[in-house]
């Protein structure tokens, strides 16, 4: 294996890894603040599930980016393609806005989600506010999945 395609398989690995150790604290935190409010007001918890369930999209928008890399560079399909040491730090730097962008955004949304919650608790007719809000924070980590994905499909294998 060369150190090419070790730095692309890296770069899935930064991707994944990143966006989910931000999805999982995100969800982790709103889910805490949902556990206390549900025991103070039951009626809502469904509301609660939508907001706890928006910090979990950054880690699916890194393994999207993860999977895109391991099919551009061959290994879904049996066989590695040859990537240079510059296709392979190409394929880095495109991960990177998708990883820590969401590592950071999932945490705080993760945190208005926790907000939101216990606005809803206390106001059921508020939660589609709470629900804009935390949807927010979640621009940024779009805009990161769009520019990791022009980055790593620009970088041609093969």
């Amino acid at each position: 294996m060369s150190i090419g395609q070790i730095l692309a398989l890296l770069g899935a690995a930064i991707a994944v890894v990143l966006s989910g150790i931000g999805s999982s604290k995100g969800v982790g935190l709103s889910g805490e603040t949902a556990a206390g409010v549900s025991t103070e007001n039951p009626e809502v918890n469904s509301k609660l599930l939508v907001l706890q369930l928006l910090p979990a999209t950054q880690g699916i928008y890194g393994f999207l980016v993860a999977v895109i890399v391991l099919i551009n560079t061959g290994v879904l399909g049996g066989a590695m393609l040859p990537v240079t040491i510059e296709q392979g730090l190409g394929i880095v730097a495109g991960c990177l806005p998708v990883g820590v962008v969401g590592l950071y955004s999932a945490i705080r949304q993760g945190k208005v989600a926790a907000a939101s919650m216990i606005m809803t608790g206390q106001r059921p007719d508020m939660s589609g506010k709470g629900i804009t809000m935390t949807v927010m924070v979640e621009t940024y980590a779009v805009l990161s999945l769009l520019v990791s994905f022009l980055v790593v499909n620009s970088i041609k294998l093969g």
